[in-house]
């Protein structure tokens, strides 16, 4: 189950990536010269922390919202069938409008994604005089495994909820982020270490 989830969070990662190319190239460059940690600014164990803990809120986020669709799809029915009257209305009605919100939230949050990471790479490129495309190409090595880590969560919330098996999502999200976090300190370390290599031959050859 893990291979298949994997390859749906891939998916999933794709998209965005495709989608912030889109804003990219949509995007004209901010003028706001940025520090680049290990190209030319020095990396420490701060911005090794602050990539780190970025992703892992990502993760946390989507994870919510797996911990949240479980309440509303397993739970909530759960307990309504105990129920009567008003009550039982409520926590009928609860798992839906709960999943849908949990849904927007989600969607949301990778719309913002696409938008700030969008704009930031167009910024990039045009800064250090290389072609867009070079520089979404050079961000794979720790940006796609990244992205497929943050996403496990969401492809577990994806295909358990399509076969309705919300009971067994709590567990899916465990062993998610289990699989996820080893994955987000290596990205982390790539992305300090092996891109600034990649920018630097990029940029000055």
């Amino acid at each position: 189950m893990i291979l298949l989830l994997t390859l749906l969070s891939v998916l999933v990662a794709l998209a965005l990536l495709g989608a912030v190319a889109a804003v990219a190239a949509a995007s004209p460059p901010d003028p706001t010269r940025y520090a680049i940690p290990g190209l030319n600014v020095r990396a420490d164990l701060g911005d090794y922390l602050h990539i780190l803990i970025r992703n892992t809120l990502v993760l946390a986020l989507h994870a919510l919202a797996c911990v949240a669709g479980f309440i509303a799809g397993s739970s909530l029915p759960l307990q309504a069938q105990y129920l009567s009257g008003f009550n039982r209305l409520v926590h009928e009605r609860a798992g839906p409008l709960a999943m849908a919100f949990v849904a927007a939230a989600t969607l949301f949050s990778l719309a913002t994604q696409a938008y700030v990471l969008g704009g930031t790479a167009s910024t990039l490129a045009a800064q250090l005089g290389v072609g867009l495309g070079e520089l979404l190409v050079s961000l794979l090595p720790h940006a796609l495994p990244e992205l497929t880590a943050v996403f496990l969560p969401l492809a577990a919330w994806l295909l358990l909820s399509r076969e309705g098996r919300w009971n067994e999502l709590l567990a899916a999200t465990a062993v998610c982020v289990a699989v996820a976090l080893p994955v987000l300190f290596a990205t982390a370390a790539i992305e300090l270490t092996v891109w600034p290599r990649l920018l630097a031959k990029l940029a000055w050859g």
